[in-house]
């Protein structure tokens, strides 16, 4: 019998696990990976921050390349690929057996390049050469100068995980950005089938910003509407996205082997308690989509799910919702815009505490404590 999270690939939905840690990879991964409820793996500079900065698996590594006199940046290139590789390894049978639509592995280039479109190119090339794996994805944002970065990647056959898509337009940003990639590298004479991207639209933030402002306004209306802005707007992003890749134009890419960009359901861990620990699998389950989870929602969907179609359930009420908000002042375009500038400044703040991590656990081992 299958459990809701086999369940769900069966209904064309991709599980993924949005956590990466050295415990992880010895043990309950591969398990996760065997059973058929976990399908990729996604990370970025937080959940590295939190691997390492919390647990003591990573010391005896750390103090290896201290000893070596190491750089604290190069400590943690090291760490991360090093995860990021082992990973890929274990997902390796995914990737084969599913013809490359799913077994990867998501690394994030060094968020301080969100705003130099060079500079994450060139991240991007070295960390996807120095890894060296066929099912590894590199993330890079949906900011105006990743995107740039995303098509020059897209062209070269560099697979990209578009991230902090938050408003349609960052959406159709990415959309249009790997297409145009593939273009160029088809203008080349290059092959288009080895290429693929996924775009990343973060959920559950939305709720949290626009709850914020509902309560702020107070209301019987306002209220009504808690909880209801994400899903909404990510049912219209579906509809779009289903729209796009339907298209003549992108058929005919297809007919010359381009791969549909899927989505990917990103920060789906409930915020708020008042909403169902699961409501941001159980709403949004469509075929083509992918939800990538932490490890407490993957573990509360398996227990308490109920995998059925629901992404292309109330469309129209979603619609309402999103119109509703608007009457009430909520300018969600805005929202979308404010919560990328915050994300990538949260990675930024996860990257420096991290390395601020290794400096202070460089020095403690360099001195022989624990």
């Amino acid at each position: 019998m299958t459990n809701p999270l086999q369940r769900l690939s069966q209904l064309g939905q991709s599980p993924w696990l949005d956590q990466i840690s050295a415990a992880l990879l010895v043990g309950e991964l591969s398990r996760l990976v065997q059973a058929g409820e976990v399908l990729g793996v996604t990370s970025n500079p937080s959940i590295f921050e939190k691997a390492v900065g919390e647990s003591p698996d990573y010391d005896r590594r750390i103090a290896q390349m201290a000893q070596r006199g190491l750089p604290i940046e190069e400590i943690y290139d090291a760490l991360t690929t090093q995860d990021v590789t082992k990973a890929c390894d274990l997902l390796r049978g995914v990737y084969r057996a599913s013809g490359g639509r799913d077994g990867y592995v998501s690394l994030e280039v060094n968020p301080h390049y969100a705003n130099d479109a060079r500079q994450q190119y060139e991240e991007a090339v070295r960390l996807s050469q120095k890894v060296n794996r066929p099912n590894l994805l590199i993330k890079v944002p949906a900011t105006p100068q990743g995107l740039e970065a995303v098509k020059e990647l897209s062209a070269q056959g560099v697979k990209v995980n578009i991230t902090l898509i938050f408003s349609q337009a960052h959406y159709q940003g990415a959309a249009r950005a790997y297409v145009q990639g593939l273009e160029e590298r088809l203008k080349g004479g290059l092959d288009l089938s080895g290429v693929t991207s996924v775009a990343s639209v973060f959920i559950s933030r939305i709720d949290t910003a626009v709850d914020r402002k509902l309560d702020s306004l107070g209301g019987g209306e306002a209220q009504a509407l808690r909880g209801r802005a994400a899903v909404a707007h990510v049912k219209v992003i579906y509809q779009a996205y289903q729209e796009f890749f339907s298209s003549p134009h992108f058929r005919e890419l297809g007919k010359k082997g381009a791969n549909i960009q899927r989505l990917v359901w990103g920060s789906t861990s409930t915020k708020d308690p008042k909403y169902s620990d699961i409501k941001y699998v159980q709403e949004l389950i469509g075929p083509a989509t992918v939800n990538t989870m932490p490890l407490s929602t993957l573990e509360a969907f398996r227990d308490h799910g109920q995998a059925r179609l629901t992404l292309g359930e109330g469309v129209e009420e979603a619609k309402k919702d999103l119109e509703r908000l608007a009457r009430l002042g909520i300018d969600l375009d805005r929202v979308c815009a404010q919560l990328q500038e915050e994300g990538v400044a949260a990675f930024a703040r996860s990257f420096d505490s991290l390395l601020a991590t290794l400096a202070s656990k460089r020095k403690a081992l360099l001195a022989g404590r624990p």
